[in-house]
């Protein structure tokens, strides 16, 4: 996949992250980040725009797990919101990914952050849900999609290789672009994470 952190129109253009830090069946998780990038790749729905680099990131609570591997693409896709989060779990699936625990441990995790400039359901409910406080996100699951991603702005594992590739994409509510919520967060949490 192409690499290029130019400017660039990001209507329509879809957002994802990705991570893992169990081995699945393509290896660890470096290589399973690779395979699912390359089954992006192929998918006659999707036309992979660019890609991140890897990043190493702490296991969140700290010392709950091994390390995560962590990366970011941009697709363009003809799929709508619903769909294309079912192809992204179905990619999932096939690297062996079991939905049990809340932000547990996982062989691959494909979260859909944003398309283009999309507020999913409505702006209301997203900002309900970017409101909560951590012990509620842990214990609540949305009932549906809910775009942008309502945590993107608070995670620099998603936020550093997103600056990569799309530093310019701005949040539709909360007007900010990708660099200046990456540069809001702690440096301290910012400097635990590392290219690989």
């Amino acid at each position: 996949m192409p690499q290029d952190s130019s400017d660039h129109d990001m209507s329509g253009r879809a957002l994802i992250a990705l991570g893992a830090n169990l081995a699945s069946t393509a290896g660890p998780p470096e290589a399973t980040l690779r395979a699912a990038l390359e089954m992006l790749a192929v998918d006659p729905d999707l036309r992979p725009v660019r890609a991140s680099r890897l990043y190493r990131t702490p296991c969140f609570p700290s010392g709950a797990g091994p390390d995560y591997v962590n990366a970011a693409a941009e697709l363009n896709t003809t799929l709508e919101a619903e769909a294309l989060l079912a192809r992204l779990h179905a990619i999932e699936a096939r690297f062996g990914r079991a939905r049990g625990e809340r932000w547990g441990q996982r062989t691959l995790d494909l979260d859909l952050l944003a398309i283009g400039q999309a507020v999913l359901p409505d702006a209301h409910t997203q900002a309900a849900w970017r409101g909560l406080t951590p012990s509620a996100q842990i214990r609540r699951t949305p009932g549906g999609l809910i775009l942008p991603h309502p945590r993107l702005q608070d995670r620099g594992f998603v936020l550093i290789p997103l600056a990569e590739i799309a530093p310019r994409w701005r949040h539709p509510l909360l007007d900010l672009d990708v660099c200046a919520m990456r540069d809001a967060l702690p440096a301290a949490r910012r400097a635990e994470i590392h290219p690989l």
